[in-house]
């Protein structure tokens, strides 16, 4: 489960289109990067895969229902988000911060319970966040902060999981760090996973679909060897590159060549 499409999709902010007529298909079960440089229109796909923000005109199906037509709490057990730049709540913990993704599954009355409380530690093991357990969230560095909400939403134990720039923040060993994560999850508990990135390279080697967009359009779509291409690179960044093999996984790999590094 977790197939997201959106169909003939316009989203905006009052009445600035930022993207007009979207056809996307996100698979289940599968990672799905989308990249381009910014104010394309990326984090606004994203947040209209969560509801957070409501099309203008099109419709959003995930696993068939529309978003539109779910209740908050039914859609936040199928779907979790980590923003952008979530707002941290002053003086609290970050054993309660986490704790907050099990809110979806709590009835109104019931209390705190073992499946909470293991899924609450799961989620800080994974993100390596458990010594920080007791620790005040706005006393966090930005690196273990990023950390900690990550940690949040996967307590909520969705089968789909959208992360707007879950990397930013971390220095390289960091990044890496969560991308791995991001794979175990989708292989070891088949989730849905679609991310916004900036870093090219890395969304090439850690996913199994690119979406590329430019200008609130959808440019490319599919394998991240077909996608990346230096035509591509120039048309969505406007750089010339030139695109080899990644030596580690084997993915496409981006050699930017700026104005100083031009051969003759």
């Amino acid at each position: 489960m977790g197939e997201l499409i959106a169909r003939s999709v316009t989203l905006g902010y009052g009445d600035r289109v930022v993207a007009r007529d979207l056809d996307v298909e996100v698979p289940a079960g599968r990672i799905t990067s989308i990249v381009g440089p910014n104010g394309c229109g990326k984090s606004t796909l994203l947040r209209g895969f969560s509801r957070l923000l409501a099309p203008s005109t099109g419709q959003i199906l995930l696993d068939g229902d529309d978003v539109a037509t779910l209740s908050a709490r039914e859609l936040a057990r199928r779907l979790g988000l980590l923003p952008q730049s979530p707002i941290t709540p002053e003086a609290m913990t970050v054993a309660e911060l986490v704790g907050l993704g099990r809110h979806p599954h709590r009835a109104m009355l019931g209390g705190w319970s073992r499946s909470d409380q293991d899924a609450v530690d799961e989620a800080l093991e994974m993100t390596r966040t458990t010594d920080l357990a007791g620790r005040r969230v706005d006393q966090l560095s930005g690196g273990q902060r990023q950390r900690v909400w990550i940690a949040t939403v996967l307590a909520q134990r969705t089968a789909t999981l959208l992360l707007d720039e879950p990397i930013s923040f971390l220095d390289i060993a960091r990044a890496v760090e969560v991308l791995d994560l991001v794979v175990d999850l989708n292989r070891q508990r088949g989730t849905t996973v679609v991310m916004v990135l900036h870093d090219l390279n890395l969304a090439a080697r850690y996913s199994d679909r690119l979406i590329a967009m430019r200008d609130g359009a959808i440019v490319a779509a599919g394998a991240p060897s077909d996608v990346v291409t230096e035509a591509m690179v120039h048309d969505v960044f406007g750089v010339p590159s030139r695109v080899v093999p990644d030596p580690v996984s084997g993915t496409p790999l981006v050699v930017p060549i700026g104005r100083h590094h031009r051969r003759h």
